[in-house]
């Protein structure tokens, strides 16, 4: 399974990317808030972000992971909100946090603590015998998807998973998503699953993680836009940090970005911020819905709304 630690240290160049937002980033984070404009203030949807709390003792930890493991140490929705109100996102898709497994507590905790602001993409054993009630009983809980995550490996077994089979059977009757934090190699095989499974909700993170070696890929975006051809796939333009040349304002992703609104169109865009991935190291939440809201000229008006907004709350709300 590909974790998020193996995502941080695939994409730290350097140095490592951990650690906790220091007081000159903090500054400009003020900064850039203050900059926005009121026109620029609408109510954005940030469609990718992981919550957790210090507290091990009411939500207690994956075998897999230690304390060690949670860094920052906390991030809580009102660690997040201070990043995401002053920019205008009203409205956040909660991934659950691998440190907690398929122990979805947390997330759904957040998510009733603060109603109409939170969606859900849970994590689920597809090898349990209780799946589809699982899923089905998420739904009712506000989760919209279900995080998958793959390799070339990894995702050439699907086709021989009876669990994963009814994982995405069930997903197409429910309207909840497969969310794929998948590597490039795997797109092929996510291909032959949206061609059997055609009336699934697709939704793959982080462009696929093209870039992360810290140049855009063009047989891997390919790969990726051959995905297009499916009504039912959705690309998240996401993690600005930890692709290209992992540096604000992320200009040089521009032209994966405009290949990707001419092959799916930009109602099946969606931004988002990757927090609290996004607020650490010198990296600012500002910057990520910026290099959207500001810095590409071939965006049309109408593909910003969707992006930053119309097409998660399609998908997740």
């Amino acid at each position: 399974m590909i974790s998020r630690r193996d995502f941080i240290q695939t994409a730290t160049v350097g140095g490592s990317l951990i650690g906790t937002m220091g007081l000159s980033a903090l500054w400009s984070e003020t900064a850039n808030a203050a900059a926005v404009s009121a026109s620029q203030k609408s109510e954005w949807i940030d469609a990718h972000v992981h919550v957790w709390t210090p507290d091990i003792k009411k939500y207690p930890l994956s075998d897999s992971y230690k304390v060690s493991d949670m860094a920052p140490p906390s991030f809580t929705p009102e660690e997040l909100f201070a990043h995401c109100k002053p920019q205008g996102v009203t409205k956040v898709v909660l991934i659950q946090m691998s440190f907690y497994g398929f122990d979805n507590q947390y997330m759904l905790d957040c998510m009733e603590k603060h109603p109409g602001v939170f969606s859900g993409v849970a994590i689920v054993d597809e090898n349990k015998p209780d799946l589809k009630m699982t899923m089905s009983s998420l739904g009712k809980k506000g989760v919209r998807g279900f995080r998958l995550y793959t390799d070339r490996d990894k995702a050439s077994q699907w086709k021989d998973s009876a669990g994963m089979k009814e994982m995405w059977r069930h997903a197409a009757e429910t309207g909840q998503s497969m969310c794929l934090l998948a590597n490039p190699d795997a797109l092929p095989f996510v291909n032959s699953m949206c061609e059997q499974y055609p009336k699934t909700r697709v939704v793959v993170d982080h462009f696929a993680r093209i870039g992360v070696s810290g140049t855009i890929d063009k047989a891997a975006l390919d790969d990726l836009c051959r995905l297009a051809k499916y009504d039912n796939v959705f690309v998240k333009t996401s993690a600005f940090y930890a692709l290209g040349k992992k540096k604000a304002p992320y200009q040089d992703l521009g032209p994966m970005i405009q290949r990707l609104v001419k092959e799916f169109g930009a109602k099946r865009l969606m931004w988002a911020s990757d927090c609290p991935y996004q607020v650490v190291e010198g990296h600012n939440y500002a910057n990520s819905i910026g290099l959207i809201r500001d810095q590409l000229d071939f965006l049309t008006s109408e593909d910003k709304q969707w992006m930053l907004r119309g097409t998660a709350e399609r998908v997740f709300f």
